[in-house]
């Protein structure tokens, strides 16, 4: 389903996890697995809020460094914001 967000004009997520107080190992893995789906279509994937148990889960299973994982909301848009304006001014070179 979020593989349709590619799709868009605007194909850029923020998830914001605040809510999510644990997470399956198959749920992380699909995390990993966005975010690079979204990198390699030139997008942004964005996650923002982990609560710390979720994010030690993440940091044990060597995928925290995969994601692109800000503290705030804000932070999270402002990140996609940066990534948008560097697809601008060097293409798709920053991305490969």
């Amino acid at each position: 389903m979020m593989h349709e967000f590619l799709e868009n004009p605007v194909k850029n997520v923020v998830f914001n996890a605040e809510n999510v107080e644990s997470m399956a190992d198959d749920v992380a893995d699909c995390l990993a697995a966005l975010q690079a789906a979204f990198q390699a279509h030139h997008a942004s994937f964005v996650t923002c809020c982990l609560q710390p148990a979720v994010r030690q889960q993440l940091a044990s299973r060597d995928l925290l460094d995969l994601l692109n994982v800000t503290p705030t909301e804000s932070e999270a848009w402002d990140i996609v914001q940066m990534e948008e304006i560097e697809r601008e001014i060097f293409g798709n070179e920053t991305e490969d």
